[in-house]
């Protein structure tokens, strides 16, 4: 792939170029962003690992919405950081939009956006430490933070076994989401269909998630990736609770203090319970839309959440806005 230098992007100043979203290049009157590239200039030959790969490409092209190909997996080469990503001053995440369909966090050392550029000087540059941060979550065999799935005898299913699958991005003045739809998603002895709406806004580090089934199905879930020396942390009001985790848990060198946690409506889920890789909520059957938060908060952000006492202190704010008005969108 074509080489950008990250660095002098940052520091020059070069995020001042205005243009839309197709052009790779960032509209600085946004304060929230999100974006999907996909390589440009190759094509798909069977790689070395049984799949598909996208083998020379040159460059990368930003655009609005994807039909997935059905030769996309995990480390295809195709996707740019291998799926959509959206970012406000604070923080940047990023979904995997294959099999796994996990969700992880870019840590920001910077209060600009970045997203653009990041993985452009290397498929996978964004594990290293750079100027503008890294990606510092290990999301293994986890749904990541906030990721979702279907807990089957008392294992995850992620998304293996999926007909189709649609992404679409959205900009807008005060917010920016990445809108999901995937169709005939199987899991043990059912198929539904699934969309899912994750939206981030001006302020503060979180991402409100919307998942809407198209039947009733027990244990669609989401959840914390889980590691065995991170305590959980659970608090419950009387309509919402959360569930968190604070530590030295990211993939920095050396490892540095990450917070994450989860809200969700007591009213949707039908447990909290721990799994194989997960710290998980498991909703009740619905085809209702279920409504949950979850965030990151990196001790190396600009005027980041230093201690785990200020991190409980933030959290226990959020959960007494959602419990007088059900949002933490306002």
């Amino acid at each position: 792939m074509k080489k950008i230098a990250i660095l002098s992007l940052v520091f020059l100043g070069l995020f001042s170029c205005k243009s839309n979203q197709a052009s790779g290049k960032l509209d600085t009157n946004l304060k929230t962003y999100a974006e999907l590239s996909i390589a440009q200039g190759g094509t798909w030959v069977d790689g070395p690992r049984g799949h598909k790969e996208y083998n020379a490409g040159t460059s990368f092209k930003n655009i609005s919405a994807l039909q997935v190909p059905k030769e996309h997996t995990d480390h295809s080469w195709y996707i740019r950081y291998e799926g959509p990503g959206w970012e406000n001053n604070q923080i940047g995440y990023r979904i995997y939009l294959d099999w796994r369909n996990a969700i992880d966090i870019y840590g920001k050392k910077v209060d600009s956006l970045i997203l653009p550029y990041v993985g452009q000087d290397g498929f996978d540059s964004y594990h290293e430490p750079a100027a503008w941060g890294q990606d510092i979550l290990k999301a293994g065999k986890s749904m990541g933070i906030g990721g979702y799935g279907r807990l089957v005898n008392d294992t995850v299913a992620h998304f293996q076994s999926v007909k189709n699958t649609f992404v679409k991005i959205e900009n807008t003045k005060t917010n920016a989401s990445v809108n999901i739809s995937y169709e005939g998603w199987k899991t043990g002895n059912e198929t539904i269909n699934l969309t899912s709406k994750l939206t981030i806004f001006q302020h503060d580090r979180f991402t409100k998630a919307v998942l809407t089934p198209s039947k009733e199905i027990k244990g669609i879930c989401t959840g914390i990736v889980k590691f065995k020396e991170i305590p959980l942390i659970k608090k419950e009001g009387k309509k919402w609770a959360y569930i968190a985790t604070h530590g030295t848990q990211t993939l920095a060198s050396p490892p540095d203090n990450l917070g994450m946690a989860l809200f969700y409506n007591l009213d949707e889920v039908a447990e909290q319970k721990t799994g194989i890789d997960d710290l998980l909520v498991v909703f009740k059957p619905t085809t209702k839309s279920l409504t949950y938060y979850f965030l990151g908060a990196w001790e190396q952000e600009p005027n980041g959440i230093k201690t785990k006492e200020a991190f409980l202190q933030d959290l226990n704010k959020k959960l007494d806005i959602l419990e007088q008005t059900d949002t933490l969108n306002k």
